[in-house]
């Protein structure tokens, strides 16, 4: 039995159905902590429109019944700019919904959620949240609302008013699920749940978000799409490998040769152990890597990652 589609996979064709609502439902009730429903779910505004940009990312955007903007973006590929295109995004979801004769306190509420399969920054926690706080240079005091703006608005802090981030680096995550929000990084990260689970929202991944279940002409397009994800990122692999070894003063032909090779076959395993855990088939991660399937499903027995 194949692994659940993936994630990515999910937002691009399955998600956007109202009858699956309350997978994403499931998962931003866990990660915000109160109880999400979603009103309607779009593509960002944002998202880029170049086929490079729409095979490594995902982004929607879901509007929920108490008209928050709930941005999602999902990233394979590390990129330096990152943090600005965050930065970006929300703004420019408020701008897009300003319309003329506006008024300022009809500014929607942005939570932006990055799903990213690099290693964003320095840190080493696994998932991280950002809001915008004031306080006093003098007394290092929290600037709150008045009391008639606290009534007016029906909120109990400024940091109410503007966007927030959250962070989830799914590659720093160990697998051992400790909690809801675990159970949902796990399924994230393995393209299948974990033995035990109670996070709302995972019992419909588990139902409807099965490969096998999926229509012959989805399954192709699913096993097309991910095997474009695999080349890109074998692409992507290999231009970094060169350039280092490009970098480095030349050594004798022999242990040169002999680098070579031992570095060529830790970056086919790596690779295949990355490709694995976005849902790649092994049949697929053998045709990229020249390896046989048996050779493909060894070294995920070595890793734990098969029986």
């Amino acid at each position: 039995m194949r692994p659940l589609v993936s994630f990515d996979w999910a937002i691009k064709r399955l998600l956007r159905q109202k009858a699956n609502f309350g997978i994403l439902e499931g998962f931003l009730t866990v990660l915000l902590k109160e109880d999400i429903k979603i009103q309607s779910i779009g593509e960002s505004e944002s998202n880029a429109l170049s086929r490079e940009s729409k095979i490594n990312k995902v982004d929607i955007l879901c509007e929920t019944t108490d008209k928050k903007v709930v941005l999602i973006e999902l990233q394979y590929n590390s990129e330096n700019d990152y943090f600005h295109r965050m930065y970006f995004g929300t703004s420019k979801a408020v701008i897009d919904r300003m319309t003329e004769g506006y008024t300022y306190d009809k500014i929607a509420k942005v939570i932006s959620i990055n799903i990213v399969y690099f290693d964003l920054g320095q840190g080493e926690d696994y998932v991280y949240y950002g809001s915008t706080e004031f306080r006093g240079i003098h007394h290092n005091d929290t600037l709150r609302l008045s009391g008639h703006q606290s009534k007016l608005y029906q909120m109990k802090s400024p940091k109410e008013v503007f966007a927030e981030y959250y962070i989830i680096k799914v590659n720093k995550f160990n697998d051992v699920a400790k909690d809801s929000l675990d159970e949902w990084i796990y399924y994230f990260k393995n393209n299948k749940l974990p033995a035990r689970y109670t996070a709302p929202g995972l019992d419909s991944v588990s139902s409807k978000l099965k490969y096998d279940d999926m229509s012959p002409q989805s399954k192709i397009d699913y096993d097309a799409h991910q095997k474009e994800m695999a080349i890109t990122y074998g692409v992507i692999e290999t231009a970094k490998f060169e350039g280092r070894e490009e970098g480095r003063e030349e050594g004798r032909q022999e242990g040169r040769q002999e680098g070579e090779a031992i570095g060529a076959a830790q970056k086919t395993k790596e690779f295949v152990i990355n490709s694995h855990r976005k849902g790649i088939a092994t049949s697929i991660i053998a045709a990229i890597t020249e390896l046989t399937e048996n050779e493909v499903i060894q070294i995920l027995k070595q890793e734990g990652l098969v029986d």
